[in-house]
């Protein structure tokens, strides 16, 4: 029985994962046949790159994208694992067979709309690929690589290389139409973060209060969880040392400033600590109600 379950149990999360591959290389194919490429726009990274070698030469995009996205495959495999490698292949082989092959509709010319809605369809379909495991564009991978090579952050190591791509957009395509790729690159990266973070975006708020007790209690009476962390207050003389209980709980973006309010005024002088949760799973969180219509 435990067997079958856990065959079953591995089969639905690679169809899982393969639909959201296939729906994600549908959105970025769109985004790109349907907005981008008809407008002369392009995007950061190995996409970006593609495109622009794309305007600027006879060669055709879906060659370009697989090919500069090849090595970038191999060093998936050797950085973060086979079964990745095989998915981002597999990803990239089918985008680029969807572009060379079905004919998405042209949506608008409209400049403004384009880097918005083809920004927004590209990163959705990157966001979703990488919720199915895979990725659509090798730069992350480089970015991976670097930062382990060089010290910079990934952050870093993508915004050098995206102002690289920019600035070469700008010189051949023209200073207006690089300021809507790089429009449209803000777009797609905010997608990307909304999708493969999750829809619900959640903050993990630390509490140290000496009235630690109340503040459990409203935090209950809130409906929310909260783990308790045993520690110390720590002074210049140890024998002020003095032991608390630390509060956590994980909350909806939108929870924040009320839960705070309560907080405060239980202990105006609390310490409160935020950080931000890009994706849960599991334990007692209180998910956002649904609006009811009538």
């Amino acid at each position: 029985m435990f067997e079958k379950k856990s065959f079953g149990f591995i089969t639905f999360n690679l169809i899982k994962e393969f639909f959201l591959i296939f729906v994600g290389i549908g959105l970025a194919g769109f985004g790109l046949k349907g907005f981008l490429i008809p407008s002369g726009f392009i995007d950061g990274g190995v996409t970006g790159i593609s495109l622009l070698i794309h305007f600027l030469t006879p060669i055709n995009l879906s060659l370009l994208i697989f090919a500069i996205n090849l090595p970038f495959i191999f060093l998936a495999r050797k950085q973060i694992g086979k079964i990745f490698a095989i998915k981002t292949l597999f990803a990239i082989v089918v985008l680029s067979l969807s572009l060379s092959f079905i004919n998405y509709p042209i949506i608008t010319l409209d400049k403004l709309l384009v880097a918005i809605f083809g920004g927004f369809l590209l990163g959705a379909g990157i966001g979703l690929s990488v919720r199915g495991g895979s990725v659509l564009d090798g730069t992350e991978i480089l970015s991976v690589y670097l930062n382990r090579k060089t010290g910079f952050s990934m952050g870093e190591i993508v915004f050098f290389i995206n102002v690289i791509i920019f600035s070469v957009a700008a010189i051949f395509l023209g200073i207006e139409t690089a300021l809507y790729s790089i429009l449209t690159y803000l777009v797609a990266s905010k997608s990307i973060d909304f999708i493969s973070h999750g829809i619900e975006e959640y903050t993990g708020l630390t509490i140290i209060s000496d009235k630690n007790k109340e503040i459990r209690k409203k935090l209950f009476e809130m409906g929310n969880g909260v783990t308790i962390y045993h520690g110390n207050k720590g002074y210049a003389n140890e024998k002020d040392k003095k032991e608390i209980e630390i509060l956590f709980t994980i909350v909806t973006r939108l929870e924040v400033f009320k839960i705070k309010k309560e907080i405060q005024n239980i202990d105006t002088s609390a310490l409160i600590i935020e950080e931000s949760i890009s994706e849960i799973e599991g334990g007692f969180i209180k998910r956002r109600k649904p609006k009811i219509t009538k």
